[in-house]
């Protein structure tokens, strides 16, 4: 070989070097899915997890299938309805974390308010940032300078912008590519006048050929949960585990769960295989996550989605949501199904529905009792609801004990022309009268609820401010679930009367709630059988007057309170229930027996909060 030749063929190693490193450096990175990013960089932080250290999918092994149907090019959304304590908000941080370092991209994170996103980025998003050393050197999470606040960060490549469902400005500018929206069920209907929040957001990605929407909530109400609207239209993939004995994949249920409710907690909890009805416990069925899977019920659709209940937590002991259970059991059995519809929403994962509440007026007639006095023992505290009508006032004197347990004591009507004064006369005597309990106490009316919304107003205006020394209160109905109970007085009327604005829809369903309680004890009505009483059929009929019905309005539900029959309109009975039940709330009193008091308790006693048996002092 001459040596021309032998001089073109020799290379500096120097060189070599260089263009090694430089193709090193322009090598693609390695294919990761969400998952396998998360196991290798991500870093707890202490102020998110009960440990620290590097973060193992293993050990929520049913966030795997989720976090890589995200990163998956080919999907363009991702639904996730589930309970609480599944962690929702760790997959969404991983989602971030694998976009920011790996898969750069401009990514909008929809928060149901501002605050929640500040409360998000801050307690959350900053300390991961902080603790993971990949994202940590792509931004500084403590940076003030444009680009990098609270609510947005910025990355090469990218941004991470934190907007609330309630912020119409913040739904409006920049064009994304990723939209992480988080707790959908709790957006409002509509971003100030702009309309839907989500449609706003996803309006947004129009430019991006690849973009991808992740939806994540626990349901809410049936029939207006985003959640459940768009984990309808998915693939509807189940997580299932197989049976410590037989094998066989299944869904975790709770029809499943077996333990002794009487002799709880002894004897614990434990599940039972749907295949072949052995029964394990906790231990055994949770071993089985790391063979876990989701099933599909329509695996043909497009739309990724997938649900969990919190069976299958790892954060979650099945002691503590059986707990939980029979609370809420309990206190629906009392009347009260709020507890329960929670305990549905954050531990099944499912919608809770409601049902429109109604009562039987003959039931209630059947199971009227012969009180042994006028005013039975348990009652410590008397409390009247006044309808006023053009020629009468119709009111209900109710005696209330622990537990808000109520007796039906009187019901009567005064006739009169409210333009003259006998009648407000005799209103006056009926609540100045004094009423004698079956032990000797005698019991004044501690406090009486009036309606002003009839063609008398003024008039009951200065009837009730003249006696609101003697809480008699004036008050004023106004209808819609959104309106609360009882809300603080206003004095801008005409006569300078504290006025109370009664939340009469959400009273009437704590009524019927109370009517449809079946066993003795707290929140349960009863009804004298003596009808000089006043509680007759005519009674029991304008009592369950109304019904409760769901009407759609903007294409949310919406419930409201109509008449059973159109052609019957005495539903006076009803509203002064719910009037008394209003004064109750007004004087708030504490209903405890007084025998049952310890001295502690009475020095302990909140002000403005006082015992009532034997009178009003």
């Amino acid at each position: 070989m001459s040596e021309k030749k032998r001089k073109m063929i020799d290379v500096d190693p120097a060189v070599v070097e260089m263009f090694a490193r430089v193709l090193q450096k322009l090598k693609p990175p390695p294919k990761l899915t969400i998952s396998e990013w998360a196991d290798r960089f991500r870093q707890m932080s202490p102020e998110a997890s009960a440990g620290t250290g590097r973060w193992h999918t293993d050990n929520a092994p049913y966030q795997r299938e989720i976090m890589d149907a995200i990163g998956n090019p080919h999907v363009r959304m991702v639904v996730f309805k589930s309970s609480s304590q599944v962690g929702k908000t760790e997959v969404l941080l991983n989602v971030l974390g694998y976009y920011i370092d790996y898969n750069p991209a401009p990514i909008l994170v929809l928060q149901p308010t501002v605050e929640m996103g500040q409360t998000f980025s801050k307690d959350r998003l900053a300390p991961m940032i902080r603790d993971t050393a990949v994202l940590r050197k792509k931004m500084d999470a403590k940076s003030r300078f444009s680009g990098n606040t609270i609510m947005q960060k910025t990355f090469p490549g990218g941004h991470v912008t934190i907007v609330g469902a309630n912020s119409p400005a913040g739904l409006a500018s920049r064009p994304i590519k990723i939209v992480l929206a988080d707790e959908v069920d709790r957006y409002p209907v509509s971003a100030g006048t702009e309309g839907d929040p989500l449609n706003l957001a996803q309006t947004r990605q129009t430019t991006f050929w690849d973009k991808k929407t992740v939806l994540v909530s626990t349901p809410t109400i049936k029939g207006s949960s985003r959640i459940e609207k768009s984990w309808l239209e998915s693939t509807m993939e189940e997580w299932t585990v197989p049976c410590p004995e037989c094998g066989e994949y299944q869904p975790m249920v709770w029809a499943n769960v077996v333990f002794d409710r009487e002799r709880w907690p002894r004897g614990g909890v434990q599940y039972r295989c749907e295949s072949c009805g052995c029964i394990a416990g906790e231990y055994r069925w949770k071993a089985q996550g790391r063979k876990g899977r989701y099933a599909a019920l329509h695996p043909e659709r497009e739309v990724r989605g997938f649900h969990l209940n919190v069976l299958a937590s790892s954060f979650c002991a099945w002691a503590g949501i059986v707990t939980e259970f029979l609370s809420a059991k309990e206190a629906l059995d009392h009347g009260n199904p709020e507890l329960m519809k929670v305990w549905v929403n954050t531990k099944l994962g499912e919608t809770w529905e409601e049902r429109g509440e109604t009562a039987d007026d003959m039931a209630l007639l059947a199971r009227r009792e012969m009180y042994t006095a006028t005013v039975p023992a348990q009652v410590l505290v008397l409390t009247c609801g006044i309808d006023v009508q053009d020629d009468r006032f119709e009111l209900e004197l109710v005696g209330w004990g622990v537990g808000k347990e109520s007796w039906g004591i009187r019901y009567q009507k005064i006739y009169g022309d409210p333009l003259k004064p006998q009648i407000w006369e005799d209103l006056d005597k009926f609540l100045q009268t004094r009423w004698r309990r079956e032990d000797g106490v005698v019991l004044d009316i501690l406090a009486a609820a009036m309606d002003t919304g009839g063609h008398h107003t003024d008039s009951v205006y200065r009837f009730c401010l003249d006696r609101f020394y003697r809480h008699v209160y004036a008050i004023k109905g106004r209808g819609g679930t959104e309106t609360p109970f009882v809300s603080k007085p206003s004095t801008g009327n005409r006569v300078g009367v504290p006025l109370y604005t009664i939340g009469v829809d959400n009273g009437k369903t704590m009524v019927y709630q109370r009517l449809n309680v079946q066993t003795e004890g707290p929140n349960y009505c009863h009804f004298p059988l003596n009808e000089a009483a006043g509680y007759d059929e005519v009674y029991f009929k304008g009592l369950t007057a109304e019904k409760q019905v769901v009407r759609w309005k903007k294409g949310r539900p919406t419930t409201a309170w109509e008449l059973k029959d159109p052609n019957y309109h005495r539903n006076e009975p009803l509203d002064c229930r719910d009037y008394a039940l209003a004064a109750l709330e007004i004087a708030n009193p504490v209903l405890e027996n007084p025998e049952e008091e310890t001295e502690m308790q009475a020095t302990q006693r909140p002000a403005g909060r006082r015992i009532v048996s034997g009178g009003i002092g």
